[in-house]
């Protein structure tokens, strides 16, 4: 029992120490940019830096509820494309079919991933991966293989492209479901479930929680917020995009394990996952500013390779965290 204390006390001061990493930094580029660009905190690149960034933010919600479980869902890029092809097919009848119907996509195959892995008891990778490859040629198929216009005429566009008292409606949508995220893991115990799971499945199952109903609507919440995710997608750009979204899930996953979520499940925080998305998404903004500057040239095929960098170094920084914690 003293032992289980002890590692549970290194695991949440492990995670603390992350989260202040993460907002440390978030504020350091922050500072970074303000002082080397002329325009960095001009309305014009916030406005369009959090428009363009509340898509990676809300699959990055999501698939920290999922992570903090233990399990990992690789469809969420699949799931964005897809729902932004559905959405397009349905905007030209009003703007909430294409919103219901892009959220409905994603719900479904979240719900099915659910199903899989709680009943079937397939491994959340493959069941999800497998989910990931369907979803895609879901996409594919109903796009016939190419981008899909939306409506201009329904106020679907809205969704994406307007602002609501000065800010960009996509920007609300996200802080309304971090929100919402923070309130359920916070101050219900429905949401410290989540975290009691990726402790132990086994332990949460003798303590008497419903595992099989917890793992079920995390799937399906990472299925509707990718879903919306598609939504703002196709609004934003004017079309269904059903070869967008690749990687997508590796900018989720990064996102969540700067922010100090174990891959491992157990512990996480709503808060520090945002940090997390907005630091990737600085990166890749300064990036723009220094290319325009001139003094590097780096292709957007770059941001993966990134991407890749920044998750591989937090994996190897919480590998060696975790190697220090009390038997």
């Amino acid at each position: 029992m003293l032992k289980t204390v002890r590692r549970t006390f290194a695991s949440k001061s492990s995670g603390d120490f992350a989260r202040m990493g993460v907002l440390l930094a978030l504020a350091g580029l922050i500072l970074f940019g303000a002082l080397r660009y002329d325009n960095f905190l001009s309305p014009f690149n916030i406005l369009s830096f959090l428009r363009y960034n509340s898509m990676f933010a809300l699959i990055a919600l999501g698939m920290a509820f999922v992570i903090m479980t233990g399990g990992i869902d690789l469809s969420v890029g699949g799931v964005a494309a897809m729902s932004s092809v559905v959405a397009a097919m349905l905007s030209p009848y009003h703007w909430a079919a294409g919103l219901a119907g892009g959220v409905g996509a994603g719900l479904l195959v979240g719900l099915l991933n659910g199903l899989v892995i709680t009943k079937m008891r397939i491994q959340p990778f493959i069941a999800t991966l497998a989910a990931m490859l369907a979803a895609y040629g879901t996409g594919l198929l109903l796009a016939n293989n190419q981008s899909v216009s939306v409506s201009y005429d329904t106020g679907f566009t809205s969704i994406g492209q307007d602002d609501f008292l000065g800010f960009p409606i996509p920007a609300w949508i996200a802080i309304a479901a971090y929100v919402v995220g923070w309130i359920y893991l916070e101050r219900r115990p429905s949401g410290r479930h989540i975290l009691a799971i990726g402790d132990g499945e086994a332990t949460a199952n003798l303590m008497g929680l419903k595992v099989e109903r917890t793992l079920l609507l995390v799937y399906v919440v990472s299925g509707v917020l990718a879903g919306l995710a598609g939504v703002i997608l196709a609004s934003q750009f004017g079309a269904g995009q059903p070869t967008e979204g690749v990687g997508w899930e590796l900018f989720a996953i990064a996102s969540v394990v700067m922010g100090g979520t174990l891959l491992t499940g157990g512990s996480g925080s709503v808060g520090a996952t945002l940090a997390g998305a907005l630091l990737l998404g600085l990166v890749f903004n300064i990036l723009n500013f220094e290319n325009g500057l001139g003094w590097i040239s780096l292709s957007a095929y770059w941001q993966s390779v990134i991407r890749g960098g920044f998750l591989l170094v937090v994996v190897v920084l919480q590998a060696r965290l975790m190697a220090k914690q009390p038997e």
